[in-house]
């Protein structure tokens, strides 16, 4: 366990996203909790803050105050107890282990440095320790990438906001680390407590229930379940692997199709992609409630065949009218093809779907009404 953790750590240095994916099924919150302290307390020298105050200001602020602004960006299922209680565990985990990593290098060399030097180091090293924020918080989060540079961007905004509250705060923070209030913390609120790591807990148990069903070669399904993990971290070599292996097991595996071509997609790989989405349609054509034609519409607009778009996405639109994703890859394939008067009326057609969904579902399909009506101004 130690040197499984130990590895994980140092593989952050030169695989960051694979090494964030690994912590979340491996990692252990003690481990990272200890790395923090034993880093601080080694290049401790020269500073006036006590070495448990890193790891505190990490869990008292910093992870809950990117855990409040991925929730606001992006766009996070459930309310913000649930999510508070699901992600928590993970992203301190992984938020530890991300600055433990970028402040080894400091807290070897810093002892034979001038302190201006050492001050200098240690800008550069928080640069790092954002850096590492960003596969943390796309990890976690499964966000893309620019709602990730998004949050770690402002994630200075609870640090410095700690900052302007330094003096209670820092006498709060060593109330809260004393052994008596600890002793007392953990005898009345252990199962509490215990709960803010039960996030991290069902994760990797689920993930090891996975893998020993993946053993079975003739499971399809758990390798699938695997691919939809990794998909989710946006660590898409191992999806990638996984719904292969999935397809390789069994040909009629829909699911995993679709999922490679939505990678492929992604990725800018458009003859995959319509390779995958028309084994897709070949197998069903109304697969995930009819979203393979937008799915393949989407990969011809991409590619700018935007007959073939206009085709697939139309007979999409008659299944499904009031999709705003769709109509608006619609209006593009039709602004692609000349026809500005049709593309007008399905960017249209796009804002009011937004406006007239139910309001739980406004926030997720918001950006669809933005750039519909940005289109309509541009034409």
């Amino acid at each position: 366990m130690l040197v499984d953790n130990i590895k994980l750590l140092l593989r952050v240095y030169w695989q960051p996203a694979a090494a964030m994916s690994a912590i979340l099924d491996q990692g252990s919150l003690l481990f990272a909790s200890v790395a923090v302290l034993a880093v601080s307390l080694f290049y401790k020298s020269g500073l006036t803050i006590s070495f448990y105050m890193p790891l505190l200001v990490l869990a008292v602020a910093y992870v809950p105050g990117v855990l409040l602004l991925s929730g606001l960006l992006a766009r996070l299922g459930g309310g913000l107890g649930s999510v508070f209680q699901r992600d928590y565990a993970p992203l301190l985990t992984s938020t530890a282990m991300a600055w433990a990593a970028a402040n080894i290098p400091l807290a070897l060399a810093g002892w034979m440095l001038p302190l201006p030097v050492f001050l200098i180091l240690a800008a550069a090293a928080q640069l790092y320790f954002l850096v590492l924020m960003f596969f943390v918080v796309r990890t976690v989060f499964g966000t893309g990438n620019g709602t990730a540079v998004a949050v770690v961007c402002l994630s200075w905004i609870p640090v410095v906001a700690a900052s302007f509250l330094w003096g209670p705060l820092h006498f709060l923070l060593g109330w809260l680390a004393s052994p008596f209030f600890l002793f007392f913390a953990y005898y009345y609120l252990g199962s509490e407590i215990g709960n803010l790591g039960a996030g991290l807990r069902r994760g990797q148990n689920f993930r090891r229930m996975l893998n020993a069903a993946a053993l079975n070669p003739h499971d399809g399904e758990a390798q699938y379940q695997l691919g939809l993990i990794y998909q989710q971290r946006r660590h898409y070599t191992e999806a990638i692997a996984r719904f292969r292996k999935a397809v390789a097991i069994d040909a009629g595996e829909t699911d995993a199709h679709f999922q490679l071509g939505r990678i492929a997609r992604e990725q800018g790989r458009l003859a995959d992609g319509v390779a995958h989405f028309q084994t897709v349609t070949d197998q069903n054509d109304k697969h995930s409630q009819n979203e393979i034609l937008r799915e393949l519409g989407a990969v011809y607009l991409a590619a700018r065949q935007y007959e073939d778009a206009r085709r697939f996405l139309a007979e999409y639109i008659d299944r499904r009218p009031y999709d705003p994703e769709g109509l608006y890859y619609l209006g593009q394939a039709l602004e692609g093809l000349g026809r500005a008067g049709e593309a007008r009326e399905a960017y249209a057609r796009a804002a009011e779907a937004v406006s007239t969904a139910p309001r739980f579902r406004r926030r997720a399909i918001a950006k669809w009404s933005r750039l519909a009506q940005r289109q309509i101004r541009k034409l």
